[in-house]
């Protein structure tokens, strides 16, 4: 399968099928905050941890910007066919002070021990009233290991934000109670112990249940302990 086949099949146009009950739900949610996002993105963009880039199409896409700049690790073994605009050792940017316009970090916060030392040297190449947006996971299994930090909580997002030195945060749910449901169905099958033949069965059982539970989600606007207590990961935006 090509790139360009495999970014369009896994992120940008993800079928609503049995087979695909893993990654649906995270990669549609994430989606959506995405294309929200670009539209507020300007100048120069840098795509910390892009990964295969499967957003860059996107982000190109607005007027308003005019350089994209994919960076992730050098030598990653995840990503090796996926050549990153710039390489970087994880800790320093190889980019000047007040350098670029807006950073986005989709799905990569948590894979860091101390993520305000990060988010501090993302602060460092963004200019003044730069904008930073960024995704993380909340229901979902251990990945990347050993590099897998956190979960974190509105709470704690915003607080790791305003101590590295941004401003005006915001953040929001990618899904409410349904759909963190129906990514832990599509994680459980996918990934719990089970005959192969049983795991086929319950795909094809349990998919109407799924579908019901996507179609039915109401993301919380709000986060108050009851019955908007449950999300399926965030989202959040600030300003430097």
């Amino acid at each position: 399968m090509s790139l360009e086949k495999q970014i369009n099949e896994s992120f940008l146009n993800v079928p609503l099928r049995p087979e695909t009950m893993l990654i649906f739900t995270a990669r549609t949610a994430i989606l959506e905050s995405v294309k929200d996002a670009a539209k507020s993105f300007r100048g120069k963009v840098l795509d910390v941890g892009c990964g295969f880039q499967p957003y860059r199409h996107i982000i190109e896409s607005n007027p308003h910007v005019y350089e994209y700049i994919g960076m992730d690790l050098e030598n990653s073994e995840l990503y090796a066919i996926s050549e990153p605009d710039l390489k970087w050792n994880g800790r320093r940017i190889a980019l000047e002070d007040e350098s670029v316009d807006c950073v986005m970090a989709t799905e990569f916060l948590e894979h860091y021990s101390e993520p305000e030392k990060v988010l501090a040297e993302i602060l460092r190449v963004m200019k003044s009233d730069g904008r930073f947006f960024a995704t993380v996971p909340f229901i979902w299994n251990l990945h990347e290991i050993p590099h897998d930090e956190y979960r974190f909580t509105p709470y704690s997002l915003t607080r790791h934000l305003a101590n590295a030195g941004f401003k005006d945060v915001e953040v929001k749910a990618l899904g409410g109670w349904n759909l963190s449901l129906a990514q832990m169905i599509g994680l459980w099958i996918s990934f719990s112990k089970m005959r192969n033949l049983t795991r086929r069965i319950l795909r094809v059982v349990l998919f109407p249940v799924y579908y019901s539970l996507i179609k039915t989600d109401r993301k919380p606007v709000e986060f108050d302990g009851v019955e908007n207590s449950m999300f399926s990961g965030l989202s959040v935006t600030a300003t430097k």
